[in-house]
């Protein structure tokens, strides 16, 4: 198992310059990130204070969010959302070209909500669209989009493995681009009712990326009900050897002291 640890949740309470370093000294020498700014098109000042603090740490940026609206106030990404065509074309060259000089090879896409009063049918068109334009992107320099199923988010139509699948599917079969893979959250999914011995054994083999934490309350692998230590091992035994992102929150204490020291740094 390849860990990563996601700084933007468990070490969202640094400035984001901090974060790397705080990752490494922890033990980990992979990261990934949700969108670290606070504009879709951030300054160059602001972009090189995060690469450089990557850099400096040492760590591996292995997975990075495209900006995803304003997720305090309920938003879950930009892809599908009807006038905001231009914002998700600074979104991807930003995104991408961060990506690309950090050598950051998987780039999260949120879907995004249902709109009121608009067509699903032609928010659907527009993802389709947006995803090809981000695939090519991404492709360009060997990279993956990732598209991801959510919980806790009522609006936001990806809420199933499969559902994911099929978007990366339709997009494949009408744009010809596959650069296009799945980011199988196994929290997501379980909060969401699905049963993960079948999504592991089904999905699995199609996962591009996999992301982790425990339900109920999205704590660290132990704190709930799910067997991840079994799942993660069906999922390498389908196939599955890319990373493993922590996605949990920190909680009381050490938020990783469930994971041997040994076992946090990648190979």
């Amino acid at each position: 198992m390849r860990v990563a640890v996601n700084t933007s949740i468990l070490f969202g309470d640094l400035p984001l310059e901090r974060r790397a370093a705080a990752a490494r000294a922890a033990g980990f020498t992979a990261v990934e990130s949700w969108w670290p700014f606070d504009a879709v098109v951030p300054g160059d000042r602001e972009v090189e204070a995060f690469v450089r603090s990557v850099e400096d740490a040492g760590v591996r940026l292995v997975a990075l969010n495209f900006p995803a609206g304003a997720m305090a106030d309920g938003e879950r990404g930009l892809v599908s959302v009807p006038g905001r065509e231009a914002e998700w074309r600074d979104a991807v060259a930003a995104t991408v070209g961060v990506g690309e000089r950090l050598g950051t090879r998987l780039f999260n896409a949120l879907y995004g909500n249902r709109v009121a009063g608009a067509d699903p049918a032609a928010q659907d068109a527009l993802a389709d669209e947006h995803l090809a334009l981000a695939g090519r992107a991404a492709a360009r320099i060997g990279g993956t989009v990732l598209l991801e199923p959510l919980s806790a988010a009522p609006r936001y139509p990806l809420r199933t493995a499969e559902d994911a699948l099929a978007v990366v599917d339709r997009v494949a079969a009408q744009a010809g681009v596959t650069a296009l893979g799945l980011l199988l959250d196994l929290y997501h999914v379980a909060v969401n009712g699905e049963d993960l011995d079948r999504v592991v054994g089904v999905a699995g083999p199609r996962a591009a990326h996999v992301q982790v934490a425990d339900a109920p309350g999205r704590g660290a692998p132990g704190t709930g009900e799910l067997d991840l230590a079994r799942h993660l091992r069906r999922l390498e035994e389908v196939g599955y050897a890319g990373w493993v992102a922590l996605e949990h929150v920190p909680g009381d204490g050490d938020p990783f002291a469930w994971l041997p020291r040994e076992q946090r740094a990648a190979a």
